[in-house]
């Protein structure tokens, strides 16, 4: 079959002669910037922050391993620890909460903010933190995992704080 230059043959196109799209305007009821509210509280869930935030602590010490959270960093000893800007970031963020249980919807809001991520993202990244801190191995015991519930950061760490 021959394709032909003309569109006569199979009719004309019902979008051929189409009006131009119209524009969007949402119903005027609906307001698409209003603040979103936590269904927990009667707080908004981000918000903006005006006081400026608290001295960060410029050292972590735990184990042989020292976090530096300012510059994105773990040592052990003075050697830099192979680990991925995402599994430093759940180091980070279960160090800020150290003791107390992290839900893995907390981790995974705050890993990748802004992102849907599937939670085998996580488990990835906890697989790559445990064998960068050589957690379970020779005694070393670091973060547990209360099974349906979270995570918790369980060994002692000493903090630097940022002194002004």
């Amino acid at each position: 079959m021959r394709a032909s230059g003309s569109n006569t043959a199979l009719g004309r196109l019902p979008w051929a002669e189409a009006p131009a799209v119209a524009e969007f305007h949402p119903e005027p009821r609906l307001d698409a910037r209003g603040v979103v509210q936590n269904p927990n509280t009667d707080k908004p869930l981000f918000e903006q922050r005006t006081e400026p935030a608290g001295a960060a602590p410029i050292e972590v010490s735990f184990g042989p391993f020292r976090l530096l959270p300012a510059q994105f960093l773990l040592l052990e000893g003075d050697k830099p620890v192979p680990l991925g800007s995402r599994a430093l970031a759940v180091l980070i963020v279960l160090l800020e909460r150290r003791g107390e249980l992290v839900s893995k919807q907390e981790l995974m809001a705050r890993v990748w903010p802004d992102v849907f991520v599937e939670p085998a993202n996580l488990s990835v990244q906890f697989t790559a933190l445990r064998r960068a801190l050589r957690d379970g191995q020779k005694g070393n015991r670091f973060i547990i995992n209360i099974r349906g519930r979270g995570y918790c950061f369980i060994a002692s760490a000493e903090i630097l704080e940022h002194q002004n």
